[in-house]
């Protein structure tokens, strides 16, 4: 009985080493014709390929094109030239212009502004006293000729050793309307003067008056 016990396990490993042997075989064949057929697929895989099968990659370079943009310089024609020059204007006859004349606003309106002319103009004194030379009469104003508003204003300044005049202002109280305050006064910057020369130096005179007189005429 313990004999015939002893044989079944000896039986038993015996097979067991035998199975063991043979899977290894079996393995290290499979294993070993794996590598033969990866290295016979790379080598059949080269042999194959042709070099000049092989299609060529072309680049694209992009070249920025030249934007300049050529103008044609074109010169106008020169005209031709006359065969004879125009005739040239006469020239004016400036004989009987007197200079010492006083300038005339022409108004559009139907109105008169006159101008004192006594303010600093006297014959008695010598001839160094101050002279008026130059007199602008006042354009009326707009305003006051739509409200048919008629009057005076005087404006007070100095006369200058230049003969112009400097500082106007109106005299409040000799003036009928605010209305004519800025027509005096602008004709009054416009004046010009022979100045006062006392011992041969001109001096200037301070506290001249001019009054203008603002009329609608029919």
């Amino acid at each position: 009985m313990t004999a015939t016990v002893h044989d079944t396990m000896a039986s038993r490993q015996g097979g067991s080493l035998f199975r063991l042997v043979v899977g290894f075989i079996l393995g290290l064949v499979v294993t070993l014709f794996l590598f033969w057929f990866m290295q016979y697929m790379i080598e059949t895989a080269d042999r194959t390929l042709d070099e000049s099968d092989r299609g060529s990659l072309v680049d694209f370079v992009r070249v920025q094109r030249d934007e300049t943009i050529k103008r044609d310089d074109r010169k106008p024609e020169k005209p031709p030239e006359p065969d004879q020059p125009p005739p040239q204007p006469p020239t004016p006859q400036l004989d009987n212009l007197d200079a010492s004349a006083d300038k005339i606003a022409i108004q559009a309106a139907p109105v008169q502004t006159d101008i004192d002319m006594t303010g600093g103009f006297s014959l008695g004194v010598g001839e160094g006293d101050y002279l008026p030379i130059v007199k602008v009469a006042p354009i009326y104003p707009q305003r006051a000729l739509s409200r048919g508003i008629e009057g005076h204003c005087t404006v007070q300044y100095t006369v200058t050793r230049q003969g112009t005049i400097r500082d106007p202002f109106v005299v409040e109280n000799d003036c009928t309307s605010s209305l004519f305050h800025r027509a005096s006064v602008q004709a009054a910057l416009k004046f010009k003067y022979k100045p006062r020369v006392v011992d041969g130096q001109a001096i200037e005179v301070p506290g001249v008056q001019n009054r203008f007189t603002f009329k609608i005429t029919e």
